[in-house]
């Protein structure tokens, strides 16, 4: 692999844009080229960038396991990709990388289903690449000073809402929105779900827009959940009640309070990765690749995420 990772995107939307614009400036890499189903789209971003613009006439999910000419003369431009497509294609995109021996940074979802998942899991294991999963809150937790707190964690509660968006309607706002949340209780809580409610409606999309959920753990750790993707305004707040008393954290503004034991950051959203936790889950990606560290999320995360929000969506009855 060459010292400077030439970095390719799959996907020309809003995300596909920020991976692109990161990927522009990020020390030791190169955007190098997008790729996508959309001819304009794809032309848009690659001429605000002066990149290489590649149109996949055939997606993976179509092409019978087998990568159209243009998705393999993407493959071959590219070291490392990031997958930025809508969430029902991430799975198929991550598979046909994989086989080409690409490194991948895949947004949430990783996949949309559990088998895809166990198949991008064995095919990254099989060649020892990395596979990292955009779950950017971890950057904020970190910078904050809660990474993997040694504290014990009894109860978690998190609000996110969004404003209605035309985007990323092909699964649940609990595939969308609510599983950053449930990764964050996965990670700091690090028990296993026992036991999962949920309630929730559809109000614009066929898939549901509004939940809640509850989800006991097998230590004890009880978690609440709510995530809207038609609220009047963004929200995303984390409470959490530690042995030593309460955290509050304010995703949004960036700012946090909780005991002095603790010795948070309490305006963490004015660091480097705070400030901009796109930037720092892509830097710790590219380390990865160099042997130099982890990840902020593994697919192995992204799969437990993935489990937990399909178990939110079974208890809702979907």
């Amino acid at each position: 692999m060459s010292q400077t990772l030439r970095a390719g995107v799959i996907g020309a939307g809003v995300f596909g844009g920020y991976h692109a614009a990161q990927w522009s400036r990020l020390p030791g890499a190169q955007l190098a080229a997008v790729l996508d189903v959309d001819a304009d789209r794809a032309a848009a971003l690659a001429d605000k960038h002066g990149i290489t613009a590649f149109v996949a006439q055939t997606p993976p999910e179509r092409s019978l396991g087998r990568p159209t000419p243009e998705i393999e003369a993407f493959l071959e431009t590219v070291d490392v990709v990031s997958i930025t497509a809508p969430a029902a294609a991430h799975g198929p995109w991550a598979l046909t990388a994989l086989k080409a021996g690409k490194p991948l940074y895949v947004e949430k979802p990783l996949a949309a289903t559990p088998r895809e998942a166990d198949a991008i899991l064995a095919a990254a294991a099989r060649q020892s690449l990395v596979v990292a999963c955009g779950f950017l809150e971890r950057a904020a937790l970190i910078a904050c000073g809660l990474g993997r707190p040694q504290d014990r964690l009894l109860a978690f509660e998190a609000v996110r809402r969004a404003k209605a968006s035309p985007r990323n309607l092909d699964v649940s706002v609990a595939l969308d929105l609510m599983i950053h949340d449930l990764d964050l209780a996965l990670w700091l809580g690090g028990g296993a779900p026992f036991a999962v409610e949920a309630e929730g409606r559809c109000i614009f999309s066929d898939q549901p827009d509004e939940m809640t959920a509850e989800v006991t753990f097998d230590d004890g750790l009880v978690a609440r959940f709510s995530a809207s993707r038609a609220a009047d305004a963004p929200e995303r707040t984390l409470r959490l009640t530690f042995a030593s008393g309460v955290v509050e954290i304010d995703l949004l503004a960036g700012v946090a309070r909780g005991p002095r034991q603790l010795n948070l950051d309490p305006r963490f959203g004015e660091t480097p990765m705070g400030k901009d936790r796109l930037a720092a889950s892509l830097a710790a990606f590219t380390g990865a690749v160099r042997g130099e560290g982890a990840p902020l999320a593994d697919a192995a995360d992204g799969a437990r995420a993935l489990d937990l929000a399909l178990a939110v969506e079974h208890a809702l009855g979907c």
